[in-house]
């Protein structure tokens, strides 16, 4: 088990059968750096075009098509101290009727402050390094924090999560890192923080494993179409589970096991996280078919982790705990 220390040089907008960048082994750490969504990188210059660019893809040896790949996230840290986000709720979020009294879309900064671990609006009297927030997104003006007074004094809790990764999809495709299906890709879940695990399903030898678009915090369903966009260094370490097939992305954390689904509509992402959930409790926990349906009807719980993109994402959740009881009453 080695750890590789890589520096990224160019970077991809889709999640594909790309030439690896780095080949490493199961149970090897990689540390390296992403960009943010629009291709800023940490000294705030443009660095690859906008659009969630990838590092990577990483070869993971072994890995091959019907293996599943878990990546564990060891750190996840921002590498400059200003993000960025949108200010305004996507319209698909809200009623149509009260579309039309949404203000005009804009970009705002903010100042992540990782002693306290919190994020404040940025203030351009502050003296501190910024990004060219009219290079961002050249079809929304900047929103400075005196146009937001109410919320002067907003003090967010630093969250940092990965936004949108996972590995080639089947079939040689290359996705955009737009959208998001059984490959992983663009699933905003605020989940996939420091400490836990994602497992997806391999579809192309090595895996290839691609990573980017982390946020320093974001709300459930990234509604306003980012979290607080910033380039980070991170840490992950692969493991390869040999003849382990799975059909959607997982994960877990100390207290969870997870299943994520994504796709339009909502209904058919919930359908997908859902099924993965019956489908690991049956695998790992012994449960048929009657005994998750009655477990999940009293003890499921989801989340939304993208209401914003071309596929949504849902997260069917099940509380460790409740699996522990249950091994131990047996």
């Amino acid at each position: 088990m080695s750890t590789h220390r890589f520096t990224p040089h160019h970077y991809f907008n889709t999640l594909g059968s790309h030439p690896p960048v780095l080949r490493i082994r199961d149970g090897d750490t990689v540390v390296t750096t992403t960009l943010d969504a629009r291709g800023f990188d940490a000294t705030g210059t443009s660095a690859a075009p906008r659009g969630n660019p990838q590092t990577g893809p990483f070869y993971v040896e072994g890995a091959d098509s019907g293996d599943t790949l878990a990546v564990h996230l060891d750190r996840l840290a921002p590498n400059r101290p200003t993000g960025w986000s949108g200010t305004v709720i996507a319209p698909n979020v809200l009623e149509p009727a009260f579309v039309r009294d949404l203000p005009l879309t804009a970009v705002t900064q903010w100042w992540i402050d990782l002693e306290r671990r919190t994020i404040t609006l940025a203030d351009s009297a502050a003296g501190r390094p910024s990004l060219p927030l009219s290079e961002i997104d050249r079809h929304r003006r900047a929103a400075t924090r005196a146009e937001i007074p109410s919320l002067a004094h907003l003090a967010i809790a630093f969250a940092p999560m990965v936004g949108c990764f996972g590995v080639a999809p089947a079939g040689g495709q290359a996705i955009s890192t737009a959208t998001s299906g059984p490959h992983g890709g663009n699933m905003d879940y605020r989940g996939f923080t420091e400490g836990a695990t994602a497992l997806f399903p391999v579809f192309a030898p090595g895996a290839l494993f691609h990573l980017g678009d982390c946020h320093a915090a974001q709300g459930d369903g990234e509604i306003v179409g980012n979290g607080v966009e910033v380039s980070f260094e991170v840490q992950f370490t692969v493991r390869v589970h040999k003849g382990r097939r799975i059909e959607w992305p997982r994960g877990e954390n100390d207290a969870y096991i997870f299943a994520l689904g994504n796709a339009r509509p909502l209904d058919q992402a919930l359908q997908h996280a859902t099924t993965e959930m019956v489908r690991w409790l049956a695998e790992d926990h012994g449960l048929d078919a009657r005994a998750a349906s009655t477990l999940l009807g009293q003890c499921v719980e989801y989340e939304i982790g993208n209401v914003y993109n071309p596929a949504y994402t849902v997260v069917c959740k099940v509380p460790k705990r409740i699996l522990r009881d249950l091994r131990q009453g047996r």
